[in-house]
């Protein structure tokens, strides 16, 4: 929702997190920032915004999309390709740390 999306996200960007998903097509996504270039948020920050999020799996559903927003979470984190483990050689997991 428009009216929630600029205080939300300044109150976000504010934040230290590593990740910061938004959902909306790319026509309401550049809508969105230019509502918040006007509210002073600056180029930076605005580069910090993920969207349209999740990544390509053919979701349908909302359960479908759930799991690709999770995935790109996952990728952003580890720094995965996104690609079939079955198109990739080598070793499947790299540096496992709790």
């Amino acid at each position: 929702d428009p009216k929630f999306d600029v205080p939300l996200l300044v109150a976000a960007l504010r934040t230290p997190a590593a990740y910061i998903g938004v959902m909306g097509s790319r026509r309401t996504h550049s809508d969105r920032l230019a509502r918040l270039r006007k509210a002073g948020v600056d180029e930076p920050a605005l580069a910090r915004l993920a969207s349209p999020v999740g990544l390509d799996l053919g979701a349908r559903t909302p359960e479908e999309t759930a799991v690709s927003i999770a995935a790109e979470i996952v990728q952003h984190r580890w720094g995965g390709t996104g690609r079939p483990l079955g198109e990739l050689t080598g070793a499947i997991h790299h540096g496992i740390t709790p």
